[in-house]
């Protein structure tokens, strides 16, 4: 189980490197490709928490266990999301590399480490479900890892570092998944918690991250096709749900 946890976490992790190096920064392309993957990772998202992480967490422990984690992972999230934030309200006044760069990397980083951890969760309960789970944190993950990637440009850093330095905070992935499978031999229903806690944090994410920026768009042809990459997003990883028989 952590050899399939540790290849998914770094298989994760290249590929938003690979994502972040061929998306051209500043093309009409990489907003439309942003655009289309948050409508798509919404639905991903939703539709993996609710048709397979909760189902999974809640044959393992009582209803009230695992919606209480749920609940926390939602605030604990909100509450590192709010400190990045405010750090960069308070630090973003330098002219070269700005302050907020390296929080972004931070925030990014601890980010990261989470979804290691939902990952090793899910491959700790089966496989199909460890597989569901890396899909619904690399959809969400692009959009998000580009979009990093060019305000660490925009924060000073040349394209080189703010490709060493998405490398490295995906890497805290690896760390989060190891760490995780070593505490579940001593922690005693670990796993149930991570699965609650994995189901919380793609609630939060889909629900105040991107769905607030989905509303953004007002023109009606954009919103259809919000709609359509969202509903797309929730029929396939469904749809391999089913067939992985997670």
């Amino acid at each position: 189980m952590i050899i399939e946890a540790i290849v998914a976490t770094i298989f994760v992790s290249l590929l938003l490197l690979l994502g972040a190096i061929f998306i051209p920064v500043g093309k009409k392309t990489t907003d439309l490709f942003i655009f289309l993957m948050m409508s798509f990772a919404t639905g991903s998202l939703f539709s993996a928490a609710f048709f397979d992480v909760l189902p999974e967490a809640l044959a393992k422990a009582q209803s009230e266990t695992v919606f209480t984690v749920v609940l926390a992972a939602i605030i604990i999230f909100f509450l590192l999301e709010r400190t990045v934030h405010w750090h960069y309200q308070h630090n973003d006044h330098e002219e070269h590399e700005k302050p907020i760069a390296y929080l972004i990397t931070i925030g990014d980083g601890l980010h990261n480490f989470f979804d290691g951890v939902a990952i090793a969760a899910g491959f700790m309960s089966s496989n199909a479900l460890g597989i569901t789970t890396t899909l619904a944190v690399t959809v969400h993950e692009i959009p998000h890892e580009i979009g990093d990637f060019i305000l660490l440009i925009h924060g000073g850093f040349s394209k080189k570092k703010a490709l060493v330095y998405n490398l490295l905070s995906g890497l805290t992935a690896v760390l989060g998944a190891v760490l995780f499978f070593f505490a579940a031999e001593h922690i005693k229903n670990l796993e149930v918690y991570g699965l609650a806690f994995t189901a919380g944090s793609f609630l939060y994410i889909a629900g105040t991250d991107l769905l607030p920026e989905l509303h953004k768009e007002e023109d009606i042809r954009k919103s259809a096709a919000q709609l359509i990459f969202m509903i797309f997003g929730v029929v396939l990883t469904w749809l391999l749900i089913k067939n992985l028989g997670g």
